[in-house]
């Protein structure tokens, strides 16, 4: 049975925050309280290289006609892109705009997403949401902590909601089994709640038996499925909305067993970029289709909590 995932009822939020999640989690997209998004800020990231497989994908008008004709809730964009793309889909595609990034130029070992943007950009630029990278485990960490309150405080005098992409990095991550452990995703989770955030993107976590001996105890003697271990992720999130990243592209079959499972576990709904906007449009359009009806199928249940996988 699929958990439900959090009402916004269950958060006792500001009105314009309340107002804005409202727009991303009914308005539009699939709606009944869940999201689907889609990211564009590959292009700073990782370069132009993303783009190659599906040379169409290049031009941001690509990723805006899918996000308007897909039916998803939001475009992710970095402030480059809002202003250059956004004006003739204002009002018809909801806007989470991006405030801070980083290169893959640098090494990972002290990764750290300076600030490029302000909230007030997002006001001024129509959004609902703003996104905030943060390297959990860097040794920039107190930086970046530092950062986030900051822009928490923004967000909360503007009403605007504060997503959180929550990505474990550094080279003591590294040495606790790497960044895709649960133990790893669950403590960003957890860290996304603690500091302020109203949603978490988080990656799907992935058992690697060779670095299992790493990962600190009671992960490592954890054996638990794929659905468990995303509840356990929802679970570290508490009050904090969750939504799963898609990576790198896969396949059709593997992408919609993660989407299932992941509505199983509870989530709010899916950040996914290069497994749309990589595939030609049409094709895109149909993924984009399934996901969304998936979404608007599963069950709700009536309970009210949410109960974690490590008691």
């Amino acid at each position: 049975m699929a958990n439900r995932p959090l009402s916004l009822e269950d958060l006792d939020l500001p009105i314009g925050k309340k107002a804005r999640l409202y727009r991303l989690t009914h308005k539009y997209g699939p709606g009944n309280g869940r999201m689907m998004v889609l990211p564009i800020d590959q292009g700073l990231e990782h370069g132009p290289r993303d783009f190659f497989v599906n040379p169409e994908s290049l031009n941001p008008e690509f990723q805006l006609r899918l996000a308007l004709e897909g039916g998803f809730s939001a475009i992710a964009f970095q402030v480059g892109l809002a202003e250059k793309y956004l004006r003739a889909f204002a009002g018809k595609v909801p806007l989470i705009l991006k405030i801070n990034g980083k290169t893959e130029i640098p090494p990972d070992d002290e990764a750290f997403s300076p600030c490029h943007a302000r909230v007030e950009d997002a006001v001024r630029l129509g959004a609902d949401a703003v996104g905030y990278t943060s390297y959990i485990g860097s040794p920039r960490q107190d930086e970046d902590f530092i950062q986030f309150g900051r822009v928490r405080r923004e967000a909360e005098r503007a009403g605007m909601p504060l997503i959180m992409w929550a990505y474990p990095r550094g080279k003591y991550i590294e040495e606790r089994g790497g960044r895709g452990s649960l133990y790893a995703i669950d403590y960003a989770a957890r860290v996304a709640q603690e500091l302020g955030a109203d949603v978490v993107k988080v990656n799907y976590p992935k058992v690697d038996e060779a670095k299992r001996a790493l990962y600190p105890k009671p992960y490592n003697e954890l054996k638990l499925s794929q659905v468990e271990m995303l509840r356990q992720v929802v679970a570290s999130a508490g009050r904090t909305l969750v939504l799963m990243s898609g990576g790198s592209k896969r396949s059709d079959e593997q992408l919609l067993e993660d989407v299932r499972a992941a509505l199983e576990a509870g989530v709010t709904g899916f950040i996914f970029g290069r497994n749309m906007w990589q595939r030609k449009f049409g094709e895109a359009l149909k993924v984009a289709e399934t996901i969304a009806n998936m979404t608007r199928q599963v069950s709700q249940p009536a309970a009210k909590s949410k109960k974690a996988a490590l008691v």
